[in-house]
């Protein structure tokens, strides 16, 4: 599949109705992760989807979590803005079928089913916490176009704010089943969560000085690989050429950026482009070099992720570990569109039926996706 065919699977296009005039079902995909709140609303186009509308707010909901435990006033505040507006697109949309997912955050914080509780109050959007098993299965879904056709594994990283999610994939299947035989059954060999994101990494080390606090967040990523016992298994696979890394993440994403020399973020040019490991590492030796009050001077950066670059850098270096030689295939998609795609083509799921009080009636029951 040429990069020029993966951008088509999320270029916004003008929505056509069906034969009958009707314009088709929107869908909508949310994700509330420890970084950042994103949206996608799209509509379905054959095996794919076009996307109608999406917003992305930097939250840092997961902020102060390390420390205390629980997400802070000031977090929560910031988030319910950001979802505010999301559910003011929603429903200006008119969206028939959404969910939305929570992550890492919500996952490890005390006072997170509380939050979850106040966003459906104030938005009407419901959350559901789903577990780094079921994150890395959406991960996957969402770049199952980016496999190439003639591998046998491969490995997904997907570097979120409180966690990065590891899946090592038999790509035989994906080739056989395509979409559908992924949304059955995702061929995931092992996947391990690592406790490793570009938040909760920043935090523990931010009273180093930055050479000193790189050093340390990429030995303590490379701790907690270690610890899989699959790290030999996947090390050898890539040994034997046979396999290849997919990256997604806004990490990995403007690094490559960085590493394409772009003046601006263009999605069309990142999204399904090749990076190799001395090109990736190359570009993370010149954000060490650049120092933390340098970075936001590159362009695909800017401001609001440059204070956690070097630790996704720690990251990138660290699971590339597991890879070596390995070329990345970057990937600008990964849990909303997984999200989407599972709506759109995956089992339906009933809704539970009611229990019914002795002698009553019972009601009809609908199927749908929405929650």
């Amino acid at each position: 599949m040429t990069v020029e065919n993966v951008r088509d699977a999320r270029s916004p296009r003008k929505r056509t109705g069906s034969r009958k005039g009707r314009k088709p079902p929107l869908y909508a995909a949310v994700d509330m992760g420890t970084n950042n709140c994103r949206l996608l609303i799209a509509a379905r186009r054959g095996e794919t989807f076009s996307v109608l509308d999406s917003h992305s707010q930097v939250a840092r909901l997961g902020e102060g979590l390390e420390a205390t435990g629980r997400l802070s006033d000031a977090s929560i505040e910031r988030a319910m803005d950001a979802l505010r507006k999301i559910s003011k697109k929603v429903r200006a949309k008119k969206v028939g079928q959404v969910r939305c997912i929570a992550t890492e955050a919500c996952r490890r914080a005390e006072n997170g089913a509380d939050f979850i509780a106040r966003v459906r109050e104030e938005t009407g959007l419901t959350f559901k916490i789903i577990g780094p098993e079921e994150e890395a299965r959406l991960a996957l879904i969402g770049c199952h176009n980016l496999i190439e056709p003639d591998t046998d594994r491969v490995l997904v990283i997907d570097i979120g704010g409180g966690s990065t999610e590891l899946s090592f994939v038999d790509a035989r299947p994906a080739h056989e089943g395509g979409l559908k035989g992924l949304l059955q059954r995702p061929p995931i060999l092992a996947w391990r969560s690592l406790p490793v994101g570009v938040v909760t990494l920043t935090e523990a080390f931010s009273h180093l000085p930055a050479d000193e606090a790189y050093t340390q967040m990429l030995a303590h990523v490379m701790t907690q690989i270690e610890k899989w016992k699959r790290s030999p298994e996947i090390r050898k696979s890539f040994e034997e050429g046979r396999a290849h890394v997919i990256g997604t993440s806004g990490t990995v994403t403007c690094l490559t950026g960085v590493t394409l020399g772009l003046t601006k973020y263009r999605r069309d040019k990142v999204d399904g482009a090749w990076i190799n490991q001395a090109e990736m590492m190359g570009t993370v030796q010149r954000l060490r070099d650049a120092g933390p009050d340098n970075i936001h001077k590159f362009p695909t950066i800017g401001t609001d992720r440059a204070g956690l670059m070097l630790a996704g850098c720690a990251i990138v270096e660290g699971t590339w570990s597991l890879a070596p030689e390995g070329k990345m295939r970057i990937a600008d998609r990964g849990l909303r569109e997984g999200l989407l795609l599972s709506m759109m083509h995956g089992p339906k799921r009933r809704k539970r039926r009611p229990r019914r009080k002795p002698g009553a009636k019972p009601k009809s029951t609908e199927q749908g996706t929405s929650s």
